[in-house]
């Protein structure tokens, strides 16, 4: 699927500042699917390859878009197994999702269902019969392994027709662009459920579980000039 958006720009601190809002992100998928690089090369620009699988972290990142400043926070789930109640306050605390798989990895494609089912199946509980689902995008990752793919490009866009979502085949690791584009995209659907919708984004408590999660924020950490984003400096700032 081919996409071109305008990459949002970082937000400067000059003058007044315009309207702003805040939304949740939440990326999910099996373990080493790309998700953490994904969303770094999305906040910084720059591709780091190597991370912890079991670290979750939520990102908090400030973007101009359209003249609005918009505060995203994003959970990079860890993709590991988890009893039902972590997963299910991890989709509770998001307002949109990204569900990540591998073109090399069969299995993550196929947990792609599954975790679209829990998205829609924890927010349209009794008490939300009259919201509208939440957006969600698939992403398939690691298109530049050619050689090692299992999974078609028509193999996604097929899932993504049934389940009647977005859908992008991405390289992390070659594009920036790609990679913006995706964020970019659901937060474009967002806005558009906001719009259509405001009770699907009344703000939620913060449960004791997600409070543990660890959250780093862009502008202090991860953009500080001259300084490498790599996993051992973002240990580092864990141990602060």
């Amino acid at each position: 699927m081919t996409t071109n958006f305008a990459l949002p720009k970082p937000l400067r601190r000059t003058g007044s500042l315009p309207s702003s809002r805040t939304v949740r992100i939440v990326i999910l998928g099996q373990a080493a699917v790309g998700k953490t690089a994904m969303t770094v090369r999305f906040i910084t620009k720059r591709f780091i390859g190597e991370y912890d699988p079991t670290l979750e972290t939520i990102y908090r990142h400030e973007m101009s878009i359209g003249g609005e400043v918009v505060h995203f926070e994003i959970l990079d789930t860890a993709g590991q197994e988890e009893d039902a109640l972590l997963i299910e306050e991890k989709i509770k605390w998001g307002d949109g999702f990204i569900i990540v798989y591998s073109v090399t990895d069969r299995c993550s494609f196929d947990e792609v269902m599954r975790l679209c089912f829990l998205i829609n199946h924890i927010h349209s509980g009794p008490r939300k019969s009259s919201a509208e689902p939440p957006p969600i995008v698939i992403v398939a990752n690691k298109k530049d392994l050619e050689f090692d793919r299992m999974v078609t490009t028509e193999d996604g866009e097929n899932l993504s027709k049934g389940l009647k979502l977005p859908f992008y085949e991405i390289s992390t690791r070659d594009s920036c662009e790609e990679t913006a584009a995706v964020f970019h995209a659901l937060y474009g659907d967002m806005v558009q459920l906001l719009n259509s919708s405001p009770t699907s984004f009344r703000r939620r408590a913060v449960s004791k579980l997600m409070e543990k999660i660890p959250r780093i924020h862009s502008s202090s950490t991860l953009g500080t000039s001259g300084r490498s984003f790599s996993f051992s400096s973002f240990k580092d700032f864990l141990q602060d």
